[in-house]
């Protein structure tokens, strides 16, 4: 287990410095002026060319290493790890947008990611212990319906429905219990259709195994057998699934960000592609790159639990 995890820490500088370069190249051409304001107006050209050196913008190989000493060292007025000034909002550091924009994207993606276990267990067991049955007919249906469906559209539909004809939640507004709802099932469907099929399939797979037959035989009672020994095994690949889709999820999405209004940092990320605010964009960026890498160490650990013959395998590597 340890020499897993210390694998997994020596690839961590050498992903994220790959993720960095790729970031970077795509940034600096993408068309336009990061001083560009929204109102359309441009400063004087001496005073552009001063705030372009100011910002290191004249030149992308200054830039990049400006930049990566603010990561690791610091910049003058501000202690390490320093993503550098947002152009898009003025005053405010990237470190400090991501700060306030990371708790909110983060306790959507739990909600989204605990929608999706619950809604995609409920529905493969279904399926499994059931097959053809009017239960499993309807939660195939739905899992068709998520996978198929862009999170905009159900996030429009959601708000069309129950936010303006039912008015069951309020359109507008984000901080209470009954915000996270719509942008939660609207996030966490297309998982939850996904861990459906995982399960649906595996458990099927797994009850008609020999192991299964002599538990059965042995006297355990059949809802044991299922949940106790067939299930823990069903979930190794939704465990495998889990590390993308949690960093996908607790990171939140840019569309249901968008859609539903809600002050995450997909929203300020999308902000900063409009305006080519590098500096957010690259922080961004590193942040989900970062988290991604991090979820799916965590996997990689509770995967090696749930089945020993992982650790083992990486230990004799």
């Amino acid at each position: 287990m340890l020499r897993l995890i210390a694998w997994r820490l020596i690839q961590l500088p050498l992903i994220l410095a790959i993720i960095f370069i790729v970031t970077f190249t795509l940034v600096w051409m993408i068309p336009g002026n990061p001083l560009d304001r929204p109102d359309a107006q441009r400063p004087p050209p001496e005073i552009e060319q001063a705030m372009l050196r100011q910002y290191n913008l004249h030149d992308p190989w200054v830039f990049a290493g400006s930049y990566l000493q603010g990561i690791f060292l610091g910049s003058e007025h501000y202690p390490a790890p320093d993503f550098g000034p947002s152009l898009q909002y003025q005053d405010q550091r990237v470190l400090q947008i991501i700060s306030a924009g990371l708790p909110v994207s983060v306790q959507l993606g739990a909600a989204a990611l605990i929608v999706a276990l619950c809604l995609g267990t409920a529905a493969g067991v279904i399926g499994a212990l059931w097959p053809g049955s009017f239960l499993d007919l309807s939660s195939l249906a739905m899992a068709l319906i998520g996978i198929s469906l862009p999170s905009f559209v159900t996030g429009s539909i959601l708000l069309v429905v129950f936010a303006g004809l039912l008015r069951w939640f309020s359109v507008v507004g984000w901080g209470s219990p009954q915000h996270y709802v719509l942008p939660a099932i609207t996030l966490g469907v297309m998982p939850a259709a996904y861990v459906a099929r995982f399960i649906r399939l595996g458990l099927a797979d797994i009850m008609s195994s020999d192991y299964i037959r002599t538990a059965r035989a042995k006297g355990l009672s059949y809802h044991h057998t299922v949940f106790k020994h067939a299930l823990k095994v069903a979930y190794l690949p939704v465990i495998s699934f889990l590390g993308p889709a949690a960093a996908a999820t607790m990171t939140g999405s840019f569309v249901v960000e968008a859609v539903f209004q809600v002050p995450g940092i997909g929203t300020h990320f999308i902000h900063g592609v409009l305006h080519k605010d590098q500096f957010l964009i690259l922080g961004v960026v590193l942040t989900y790159a970062s988290m991604l890498v991090a979820f799916n160490l965590i996997v990689d650990i509770v995967y090696a639990w749930f089945d020993p013959r992982i650790e083992y395998a990486a230990e004799s590597r």
